[in-house]
């Protein structure tokens, strides 16, 4: 059974920074493509960024390039999101995502991509 496990989130001032982590379990997703995606309230899922496989050039949301840092450890199984200089608009729920599959770079962003998702990790960005 696979599972997808976040922790990291929390309550920051604007301008800190935070690393989420994602803890796979029940499968290797080295080969195949895991990411982040995000809810900030009253909007929809929004994707934030994703890997395709390991050591891919990483696809980042044009909302969060040069502040976020998607990466992975394979010897883990784990997903890192790295998050600078947050702003009050990053505040959202989090989610590591994956799938069985190594996706076409144009498809990355595609909620529907993904069949596994973790519970999702709080991010408060205060002003």
């Amino acid at each position: 059974q696979v599972q997808l496990v976040e922790s990291g989130g929390g309550l920051v001032q604007a301008g800190d920074s935070l690393r989420l982590s994602c803890a796979a379990s029940g499968r290797s997703f080295s080969r195949n493509t895991m990411g982040w995606f995000r809810q900030r309230p009253g909007k929809e899922r929004e994707f934030v960024a994703a890997t395709r496989w390991s050591g891919s050039t990483p696809s980042t949301a044009d909302s969060v390039k040069g502040r976020f840092t998607i990466s992975r450890d394979n010897a883990k199984n784990m997903l890192y999101l790295q998050m600078n200089s947050l702003k009050p608009e990053d505040t959202a729920k989090y989610y590591c995502v994956a799938t069985s599959r190594t996706l076409i770079l144009s498809s990355v962003a595609q909620l529907g991509e993904y069949e596994y998702w973790g519970q999702g990790t709080q991010v408060t960005v205060s002003s």
